[in-house]
């Protein structure tokens, strides 16, 4: 007879102590988990805003100066941002024990199936998750609420080591799981860290007919030591009460606290996002009001302290920090909930923050599909399985890494050379060069030579034109290839369904420099953009037609985001100029972006680098980069 679920949480829970220990231990090691930054964010939504760049605020943070502390937007799975945050990098100390606030809005187990809406000009698209964005936007496991469970309690562990000594912890969930997980933070936190249970209401929507409308969620507050932050919250009175105490009650004649009444835990007047013309809508499935985060915010930290959201959504409390003088720490698995969150900080002149991603996501995702003893050559091996290629003689062969494909029957055709580049480096114009080269000598020498990649430095397709080699191609690795061969249980059953995609890329016209007294000006031009193929991405027939035909008729109208650095140091992208689908201030078309920026800089002799990274409306990245003389 199979164990109920509540006879499974101590099973649950000492096993999600082990996943955690396991990190924890691993921190001390080499194979530990890095960020890397991809964008250096410097908000600036207007093209006619000349200063931008001058200001002594934005200019010291460009310089890297001020108080050392960078607020930071990730990509990737939060287990995996969380073990990077405790263990530190040469831009930020460990922040183990460092974080005063933290709130999540997790998944609710509701089997829900968020997908993302694309709306191009003439097209409305409907993409459904990759697994890899499955946590994010697809709250559905495969053992239900038992791997739910099992998934949320490391993370609350690692959340605990994040806490400061006087730090809190919000978690916000529904019927679903809350009792579940109110169970499991016990274990975690302590039942003496439990502080409130607090009651978030709301009305609206269908009466069912059997039973009554479900109108709350459930918000648990735990501390982790015995001394927490604490700044009591007002709201103010309703019509015709006095106060007598710390009671309201009605009459006349009595004196009312100037601020309101003390709070409780039951929270029917906080504001929800409902109408489709409110400010904050973001058409984002799970978006908390700003109200909410303001209040929580508010109540347990202080200007200038550190708040954290690891599973970011819409990025309200980021926003909210932002507004409220906190430092702040946010990420999300999803990329179209990073895109959100990016353009809705940029849009409310947020101060400078990173964009950063996880260093080796797919060497950490190998570790927990292959186990922790995983070498690279294995993987190399799966790939080229996956891709029909057979290997090489070992003996030409010694990482494992090359492969060939076989002749059709009966002989004749082309000889094709294949590479498995590693997960764990960006596939640049370096692995095109010994692609090539080993195509041209190893074993007699090849017709033609086909990468395959993981990951690929942003400037890859200017790589590409700039060899212009027919015989050279290169081909994208599934992203959510290890998920997918977790999920299907063996390479068998996955062979034969896995697509290998053509790489996206941007090219921009000749940048046009103009010199003058202290200051220059610099045009630059978006010219295409080339989508990483439609096969790729998890669309449906009709859905993929639509796409095609945007692609075909408008390409650049698939750009959701550009940025430009106008002195591009070939590592740390900073940008100082940036437009976005949705943003106003420089046209009146929420659906496209502007395809012209003018900048006006401080004279600056020699050449320039200037570096244009563009981000689709998939969350694909491309970059072209260009010398420009004085």
């Amino acid at each position: 007879m199979s164990k109920s679920l509540l006879e499974q949480l101590p099973e649950i829970v000492a096993k999600g102590r082990q996943e955690a220990e396991r990190i924890l231990e691993s921190l001390e090691s080499r194979h530990r988990v890095a960020l890397q930054t991809r964008e250096w964010v410097l908000p600036s939504k207007d093209v006619a805003e000349r200063d931008w760049i001058a200001s002594n605020e934005r200019q010291a943070h460009l310089e890297g100066k001020g108080d050392g502390w960078k607020n930071r937007l990730i990509y990737g799975d939060n287990l995996l941002a969380m073990a990077a945050l405790l263990a530190g990098d040469e831009e930020t100390l460990s922040l183990r024990g460092k974080i005063d606030l933290i709130y999540i809005d997790p998944p609710f187990d509701s089997k829900a199936d968020y997908r993302t809406k694309v709306v191009l000009p003439g097209a409305e698209l409907e993409q459904k998750p990759t697994v890899i964005e499955q946590f994010a936007y697809s709250d559905t496991w495969s053992d239900g609420t038992a791997s739910y469970l099992a998934m949320i309690t490391p993370r609350l562990i690692l959340m605990r080591e994040l806490l400061s000594d006087t730090g809190s912890i919000y978690v916000h969930l529904d019927w679903h799981v809350g009792h579940y997980v109110k169970i499991v933070m016990d274990e975690v936190f302590g039942k003496q860290g439990f502080r409130n249970e607090v009651i978030y209401c709301y009305s609206g929507g269908g009466v069912p007919d059997r039973e009554m409308p479900r109108k709350h969620d459930v918000i648990f507050w735990y501390s982790k030591g015995k001394e927490w932050k604490f700044n009591t919250q007002y709201r103010p009175y309703s019509e015709g009460t006095i106060q007598r105490g710390r009671t309201a009650v009605k009459g006349e004649n009595a004196t009312l606290r100037e601020e309101g009444t003390p709070i409780n835990d039951w929270w029917p007047d906080v504001k929800k996002i409902t109408s489709p013309t409110d400010p904050e809508k973001l058409y984002y499935d799970t978006q908390k009001s700003e109200e909410l985060l303001s209040r929580i915010i508010r109540m347990c930290s202080d200007q200038g302290d550190l708040v954290a959201d690891l599973c970011g959504g819409s990025g309200t409390t980021a926003a909210v920090a932002e507004k409220l003088g906190r430092k702040w720490v946010v990420s999300d698995i999803g990329k179209p909930a990073c895109m959100v969150m990016r353009k809705r900080l940029i849009d409310q002149n947020a101060r400078p923050f990173l964009y950063q991603a996880i260093g080796d996501y797919q060497v950490e995702a190998a570790k927990a599909s292959l186990g922790r003893k995983f070498r690279v050559g294995d993987l190399s091996q799966i790939v080229l399985s996956l891709f029909g290629a057979l290997p090489l003689p070992v003996e030409e062969n010694p990482n494992r890494n090359l492969g060939y494909l076989p002749s059709p029957a009966g002989g004749g055709g082309s000889k094709t050379l294949v590479l498995a580049d590693s997960p764990n480096k960006l596939t640049g114009a370096a692995t095109l060069k010994k692609a090539i080269a080993l195509r041209d000598s190893l074993m007699g020498g090849w017709d033609r030579v086909v990468v395959l990649g993981w990951n690929f430095e942003p400037s890859i397709g200017e790589s590409l034109q700039a060899l212009n080699d027919g015989r050279l191609e290169v081909l994208v690795i599934p992203p959510d290839l290890l998920d997918r061969l977790k999920k299907k249980g063996g390479l068998e059953k996955l062979r034969g369904q896995v697509r290998f995609s053509s790489l996206q890329y941007l090219t921009i016209q000749p940048v046009q420099r103009r010199c003058g007294d202290g200051e220059e000006t610099l045009d630059v031009i978006l010219d295409n953009y080339v989508l990483l193929s439609p096969e790729a991405i998890n669309l449906d027939e009709a859905n993929r037609a639509k796409l095609q035909a945007v692609m075909n008729a408008e390409p650049l109208a698939l750009i959701e985001y550009w940025a430009v650095d106008p002195d591009y140091d070939g590592e740390v992208f900073r940008s100082v100029w940036q437009d976005y689908r949705g943003n106003t201030a420089n046209d009146g078309d929420p659906l496209r972006v502007v395809t012209r920026a003018t900048l006006t800089l401080p004279r600056k002799p020699g050449p320039r680098r200037v570096c244009v990274r563009a981000v689709d409306v998939f969350g694909f990245e491309a970059e072209a980069v260009r010398e420009v003389a004085e």
